[in-house]
């Protein structure tokens, strides 16, 4: 085995950018102090944080839960297996991306880092189109919003995840360039590199696409039917709503943007071999390295957005909580309607449209 590890190494010492990205805390000064106390901190706050959403939203069962809930608790699920591995990544960064823990880890905690990458976008994509059919679609999509559809479409997000996260089993695996071991990924095929880049596309370019065409439509749709209305009302739920929908796409944006036009521009020079200077290189190294913290962090920052912008997730979490203190029966009248998920569907129209519209609202 370690022979093999030793051969594999000396192979991607002819080629410096194999390991550029991995190696970049070391060109970071006192990376290896302030990255592992941030993966620590992302681990704390996502770990407790994204369990705390499952616990809220499970606590209501079926019968008092929206089917969008399913998305999120699907989501905090992915977020929070993937914190689990922070701290291998924390320690590894403390020793300038030396990997301690063996290559099975080193293959399992890659995959489990690219399983949540793909479910997590996957299912932020699921959840704009499920806002675009519960705003647009209206009576026509019932049946692609059915608590069943919605728990086919969780199932095959996880599939879908799970298996597009394998190459991360095949080309992961420990080298040793330096002398010391490094946690890699083996991009000497061209092969790889080349699936690589349709990852960046499927996991970035054509989701945010999607979330852009989505939104769109909702905002459109919501202009034009809230403004002709002229309900002060439903134009307060349409400003709540436009606030909800700004705060998840810029998240989601600003997380995840930086990384994959490193990603990309460091494939693009793997593939074509280019000869880089060392200020390029120190450029790009230190750029993926901040880039992968920050989209790290987006696994953090959706419970924060759930409690301070969504009103019905707070009163469920205010509900379970007082449930501890045994004062739940003071506050079992408490009803939200102005979240953004049921908020933007009964927002709109005449009151006989909303009436209309109040069946499918009492399960969005």
């Amino acid at each position: 085995m370690s022979r093999s590890i030793e051969l594999a190494s000396q192979t991607h010492k002819d080629y410096d950018l194999t390991y550029l990205g991995e190696r970049s805390s070391s060109s970071l000064p006192y990376s290896h102090i302030y990255l592992p106390l941030l993966y620590f901190l992302m681990f704390f706050t996502g770990f407790l944080g994204n369990l705390f959403v499952i616990t809220v939203m499970g606590s209501r069962g079926k019968r008092g839960g929206r089917l969008v809930d399913t998305f999120v608790v699907n989501l905090a699920l992915a977020d929070l297996v993937f914190v689990l591995t922070l701290p291998l990544w924390a320690v590894s960064s403390s020793q300038e991306g030396h990997w301690p823990f063996g290559n099975l880890l080193c293959k399992l905690s890659s995959y489990i880092v690219a399983v949540n990458r793909f479910s997590n976008i996957f299912f932020l994509t699921c959840m704009s189109v499920d806002r675009y059919l519960a705003v647009v679609g209206l009576m026509d999509s019932r049946f692609l919003r059915s608590s069943q559809c919605v728990r086919l479409n969780c199932a095959v997000v996880w599939l879908l995840s799970l298996a597009l996260g394998t190459p991360s089993l095949v080309y992961r695996s420990m080298y040793t360039p330096n002398g010391k071991l490094f946690c890699l990924e083996d991009e000497e095929s061209s092969f790889f590199l080349g699936l690589s880049l349709t990852m960046v596309f499927l996991t970035f370019a054509l989701p945010v696409l999607i979330i852009i065409l989505c939104y769109g439509s909702i905002l459109a749709h919501l202009r034009q039917h809230c403004v002709s209305a002229g309900n002060p009302r439903a134009e307060a739920r349409r400003r709540h709503s436009l606030k909800m929908v700004f705060t998840i796409i810029v998240a989601f944006v600003v997380s995840w943007l930086p990384f994959n036009i490193f990603k990309t521009i460091l494939i693009g020079f793997r593939l074509s071999r280019a000869d880089l200077s060392i200020e390029t290189q120190s450029v790009l190294s230190q750029g993926l390295t901040l880039s992968c913290c920050l989209a790290f962090l987006n696994s953090c920052i959706n419970p924060a957005i759930y409690l301070f912008l969504d009103h019905h997730f707070r009163g469920q979490a205010e509900n379970q909580f007082l449930s501890c203190v045994g004062k739940l029966g003071l506050h079992q009248g408490y009803a939200s309607s102005t979240d953004f998920y049921n908020g933007t569907s009964d927002s709109c129209g005449t009151t006989a449209s909303r009436t209309r519209l109040q069946p499918l609202d009492q399960n969005v």
